[in-house]
């Protein structure tokens, strides 16, 4: 199949095939078609494999064909839940569009906002942002969203999830209820589903890869090791294997501000990203990553959705997120469009409940092993009885503690009568006194 036979306008081909590609990707056969005749689409493939165009390229024609000329009001609104992946769809709608007579910018915190706002007063066609950046902006006056005809949420599962559903439901509020609506995501658990039908109308789903599925060219392996050494462990790994690029998971800030400093401290190039990290430094990093400037890349979950790294053969998870489904995110980031790829993961027996539930959402056992003079002491789960430890033994014969028990109740029984027995004496006495 070509992209010719999706029904895309020869503006949009051009585009496609300045950028390189010869054939649709599963994810963009499906999807395009549903796209260009109108329909709202709840679509889930795998990073990696082209959903961004997925989008992009249908929304992008629409819009050329009922462009008004005298005015631009946003007709299209992608909403992304981080800079980077926001900047990155940006770049996409600016490269597919190069043909159009189209305008489109990105807003998203972390810089002034007073060039978004003269850009935007322009006018713009399409505009890229994240929640927080759009309705400061909104307000402020600076922009209305009452004329959008296309809603896109962008790695959606994120965006519906925590901390990001009262500014969705904020901002479509602000916008005609008559639109089309597209949610496009890496992974959908079944409640996210419920609440995208909420949002949805009549939506059809594609699914590429079955749900919460990994890219089958991506190698995973889990080391166990005590928590404490998980750091002089992945900079055994990175130092020994000689390995250039690769991205880190951490599931806090400070961790990952930790554990880059300890891995600079060894002579490892590296750099983290994360929400308290400026745009500037985030921006530097993820650059400097790219063109191998620096070694490793140290990233929380949010911070790395949505990073187009192409070709990254390694993804370490030094800690394993308490969401499974952050998991398929993570080791998402390598093996991408049929590449082969490298997912390790270093487990401490507090997270061995983690990993089983990635194992349920999976399907399959992941490969355990323990690297020589890092093998753990601590195996006994949290909650769970250490089965190398002694039980001990009550000494207690059982007849005899029933019998003890059985005396003493007797006992307390005749000391009792004796009480009433002596009550009743001293009001017959009374009595006759």
């Amino acid at each position: 199949m070509s992209f010719k036979s999706l029904g895309l306008n020869n503006a949009l081909l051009k585009a496609v095939e300045k950028q390189g590609y010869k054939t649709p990707s599963p994810i963009q056969e499906k999807a395009i078609p549903l796209i260009l005749e109108g329909k709202d689409v709840l679509a889930s493939a795998q990073t990696g494999t082209g959903k961004t165009a997925g989008f992009t390229l249908p929304m992008l024609q629409i819009l050329d064909a009922t462009r008004s000329s005298k005015f631009r009001p946003i007709r299209a609104l992608i909403l992304t839940p981080t800079r980077e992946l926001a900047a990155q769809v940006y770049d996409n709608v600016r490269d597919y569009g190069a043909n159009l007579n189209m305008r489109s910018t990105v807003i998203f915190g972390g810089v002034k906002a007073k060039s978004q706002i003269a850009t935007i007063r322009q006018g713009v066609d399409v505009l890229v942002a994240t929640p927080g950046r759009l309705l400061d902006l909104e307000s402020q006056g600076a922009l209305s969203l009452k004329r959008v005809e296309i809603l896109v949420l962008d790695e959606a599962d994120r965006m519906l999830d925590m901390g990001f559903l009262r500014d969705i439901k904020r901002i479509m509020s602000l916008m005609p209820a008559k639109r089309q609506n597209l949610l496009f995501s890496a992974t959908f658990s079944k409640e996210i589903k419920q609440l995208a039908a909420g949002i949805l109308h009549n939506p059809v789903l594609v699914e590429a890869t079955p749900e919460n599925s990994t890219a089958e060219k991506v190698t995973q392996k889990v080391y166990r090791v005590d928590k404490g050494k998980k750091t002089e462990l992945v900079t055994k790994l990175i130092s020994d294997g000689n390995w250039k690029q690769v991205l880190i998971f951490t599931r806090t800030k400070h961790g990952a501000n930790k554990l880059t400093k300890k891995l600079v401290a060894s002579k490892i190039s590296a750099a983290a990203i994360h929400g308290n990290k400026s745009q500037g430094a985030r921006t530097k990093a993820l650059a400097q990553f790219k063109t191998n400037d620096i070694r490793v890349l140290v990233a929380t979950d949010i911070a790395a959705r949505g990073l187009d790294i192409p070709l990254l053969p390694h993804v370490i998870n030094f800690e394993l997120p308490n969401v499974p489904e952050d998991y398929v995110h993570r080791i998402g980031r390598t093996g991408r469009a049929g590449a082969k790829g490298e997912a390790i993961s270093l487990v401490c027996i507090e997270e061995m409940e983690y990993v089983r539930q990635i194992e349920k959402i999976l399907k399959q056992k992941l490969e355990s092993e323990v690297i020589e003079g890092f093998e753990p002491n601590n195996t006994t789960e949290p909650g769970k009885p250490n089965a190398n430890k002694p039980k001990k033994k009550n000494h207690t014969p059982r007849n005899k503690s029933r019998s003890s028990n059985n005396s003493n109740k007797s006992s307390s029984n005749n000391s009792n009568k004796k009480r009433n027995d002596n009550r009743s004496s001293r009001r017959e006495s009374s009595k006759r006194r």
